[in-house]
């Protein structure tokens, strides 16, 4: 095992079995660390299918706390940018429809999305590789879902009469999203996971930094230009953005 491309060979391999809690690659030293429950042979076959010249180092059954502690800070930063996210997602949906402004109702539903999707997450935490895999799954077709209805509500609104949006609302709430959403996607990564549900959190995360960015320069855009145009259109991208984290999701 000497690249990615090796460690994605090795993932797909073991992905289906159920018994297998997590795994941890060295790739510079050419190593795999597998939590798993039951006997260790039906792995080691697979890993030897592969033709990689695989041999077991060892075989330590006393590996539980490590996994206890792995879960329980996984837990602690899942519940910390649900909270966020929900908390947001109520400030900006609330925002949206006062300010008439598609934009931040877009990004709030994102944050809802996003809310589900860590909520999923908590689920897998813990279990096996199978289950993360298919919680993500279910994430990304969720998030799908949502896109292709916003997308018909951004085509409704350009096809009905404009309405202008308050910019000042779209710029300062967006700031304060983009502020925290930064903060959650530094803490996703910090923990430096590879499982496929924290790999999905981080995705979205990424994805409302990028979200946060275009309202704020849309609410300029509808200032200068006095026109709904550029929210409107920021609301087209931003379940663009969305849709195409949903099919990322559903490639892992």
């Amino acid at each position: 095992m000497d690249c990615l491309s090796e460690e994605q060979m090795i993932r797909m391999k073991l992905s289906e079995m159920t018994q297998i809690f997590s795994m941890r690659f060295d790739i510079p030293n050419r190593e795999l660390l597998v939590y798993h429950a039951g006997d260790s042979e039906a792995i080691f076959q697979r890993l030897n299918a592969l033709n990689l010249d695989t041999e077991l180092i060892s075989d330590d059954t006393v590996k539980s706390e490590e996994i206890a502690e792995d879960a329980g800070s996984q837990r602690k930063l899942l519940l910390w940018v649900l909270a966020v996210n929900l908390l947001f997602f109520l400030i900006e949906f609330t925002a949206g429809l006062l300010s008439e402004s598609m934009g931040l109702v877009s990004d709030s539903l994102d944050m809802l999305a996003d809310s589900l999707v860590y909520g999923l997450a908590l689920f897998a935490v813990g279990g096996t590789v199978s289950l993360k895999k298919n919680i993500a799954k279910a994430a990304g077709y969720f998030q799908l879902f949502l896109a292709i209805l916003g997308l018909i509500e951004v085509v409704r609104r350009f096809i009905g009469p404009e309405e202008l949006p308050a910019f000042g609302a779209m710029i300062v709430v967006s700031v304060f999203a983009l502020i925290a959403n930064a903060i959650c996607l530094y803490m996703l990564q910090k923990s430096k996971s590879r499982d496929a549900h924290m790999r999905a959190s981080m995705i979205f995360t990424s994805n409302d930094v990028v979200v946060n960015l275009g309202v704020i320069v849309a609410g300029g855009l509808v200032y200068f230009t006095q026109s709904a145009y550029p929210d409107l259109i920021v609301g087209l991208i931003v379940f663009l953005i969305v849709a195409g984290g949903a099919i990322r999701i559903l490639k892992l």
